[in-house]
């Protein structure tokens, strides 16, 4: 079979697709045929994160497809049922996935809708709903709400009641969002937007932030929270890895600052998040609250092509490779 591999050397990460045994599931493990594999920003930067240390090892994080076989004490799945979770090495012919981690696909959705979720649904579901306990009518701000990140973001706030403001470099992307939702569209990539964000909210500041750009935007965020207003770091596509902190600010209006990140969690951790991700959100996908935003769908072969598109940000939503047979 057919897996896609990346060997990083420094600031340099080349793609291999390489031909190689087709895995077997172990205990508590699923074996997927792959339809389609979603694109995630942070397993292309180099140099620090996910990728820093050198050498070379299987991408992807997750995938929908249908069910092949079940390892030792998997039940209630069956071959050919439709699945969808994170799982290690998605960029491939067939691909193990923890059981614990796998999600039936609703009937709604396409191959391609099915694997946009797993990864920055479940992000949005932490920040929001477990952390953030964003609640109708709440402010959300949501800087760079145009990435994969910000649009579930943006929707799972807006299936919940909650108002948006989003911040975006591209007014194009912004005026689609629009049609997502989304209250108030700043187009900005600059620490710019505090009198604009305390005009729309009265005064009062947002309740909530999802940061997916960086330090560079930190101090500002932490002027247009409100009393108890909450913080969530996702990302730091500027490279920005240090912002001061107004420890004033912090203390005086009681604002909770918090990270998310799939890195460092053990497998029980993650997969712990899941059955409350499907009580609480999945049912809003199945009914058509929530629709996977998928900017495009790049066939199988040009992963390379794919990852152009994300690092030019010429896309909307969510990037996914798919298979020939999806």
């Amino acid at each position: 079979m057919q897996t896609w591999w990346m060997d990083v050397n420094g600031d340099s990460a080349v793609l291999q697709l390489r031909e190689g045994p087709q895995p077997q599931p172990g205990p508590g493990q699923l074996l997927v045929r792959v339809h389609a594999a979603g694109l995630n920003r942070g397993e292309f930067i180099t140099g620090h994160g996910l990728h820093a240390s050198p050498g070379a090892r299987a991408i992807g994080f997750e995938a929908a497809g249908e069910v092949v076989a079940a390892g030792a004490g998997v039940t209630g799945w069956q071959p050919g049922q439709r699945v969808m979770g994170r799982c290690p090495a998605a960029f491939a012919t067939y691909a193990v996935m923890d059981v614990r981690e796998a999600m039936a696909v609703p009937q709604r959705l396409s191959w391609e809708q099915a694997a946009a979720i797993p990864v920055v649904y479940q992000v949005a579901y932490d920040l929001l709903l477990l952390h953030g306990r964003v609640a109708a009518s709440d402010w959300v701000l949501v800087n760079g709400v145009s990435s994969g990140v910000g649009v579930a973001s943006l929707q799972v706030a807006k299936a919940f009641g909650a108002k948006v403001i989003g911040t975006s470099g591209a007014a194009d992307k912004l005026a689609r969002l629009r049609e997502q939702g989304l209250d108030v569209a700043l187009c900005t990539r600059e620490p710019d937007f505090h009198d604009a964000v305390m005009q729309a909210t009265g005064g009062a500041g947002v309740n909530m932030v999802v940061n997916n750009v960086g330090g560079s935007v930190f101090a500002e965020e932490i002027r247009c929270l409100a009393f108890e207003g909450k913080l969530g770091m996702v990302g730091y596509v500027d490279g920005t890895l240090k912002a001061p902190i107004d420890i004033e600010a912090l203390h005086a209006r009681r604002l909770i600052l918090f990270g998310v990140s799939n890195k460092m969690r053990t497998p029980e951790q993650r997969a712990a998040d899941v059955p409350g991700f499907v009580r609480d959100l999945m049912p809003a996908v199945a009914d058509g609250r929530i629709t996977p935003l998928v900017d495009r769908a790049f066939p199988f072969e040009q992963l390379e092509a794919a990852r152009e598109h994300m690092r030019a940000d010429r896309h909307l939503g969510k990037i996914v490779l798919a298979s020939s047979a999806g």
